[in-house]
């Protein structure tokens, strides 16, 4: 099993199951959680309202959104692809919440690898500190379509 990005490789395809996707750890601040909300016209206070967050909804903290775990999952396939392959899909299901100040990891792991097609499946997840996986999903990609 490797853990190196397509760039990296000899060849794209040479892609097995089992290879890992390298990893990135995810630290947002309270900045980002509140750009990337406004962007997406949330204005749920868990994401910006820490007193509502925690009096009101009972929360920890802060709320990580959750389509912001989904495009981190997208990112961590972009950046192993690189310009060796096009991610055609991706589905994802938020288990657990994600609190400012957490430390998340995204990665994955080949699951199948179809050398006609170039096509390839890969099992994507978001982890938090203590390792419990709180977003899994699965994403296809196909090799050598950029």
């Amino acid at each position: 099993m490797s853990d190196l990005a397509l760039s990296e490789k000899q060849s794209p395809m040479s892609v097995q199951v089992g290879d890992a996707l390298p990893e990135r750890e995810l630290t947002p601040d309270n900045v980002q959680l509140f750009l990337y909300n406004a962007a997406l016209w949330n204005a749920h206070r868990i994401h910006f309202d820490e007193p509502y967050t925690r009096e009101v909804e009972g929360y920890p903290g802060l709320v990580i959104a959750g389509p912001m775990l989904g495009d981190w999952l997208n990112q961590c396939v972009e950046e192993w692809l690189g310009d060796h392959g096009r991610l055609v899909s991706i589905e994802y299901s938020n288990r657990a919440a994600t609190y400012i100040g957490e430390t998340l990891t995204s990665g994955g792991t080949v699951i199948e690898v179809d050398p006609a097609s170039g096509s390839v499946r890969v099992e994507v997840f978001i982890k938090n500190a203590d390792g419990e996986v709180v977003t899994p999903g699965v994403a296809t990609a196909v090799l050598g379509a950029a």
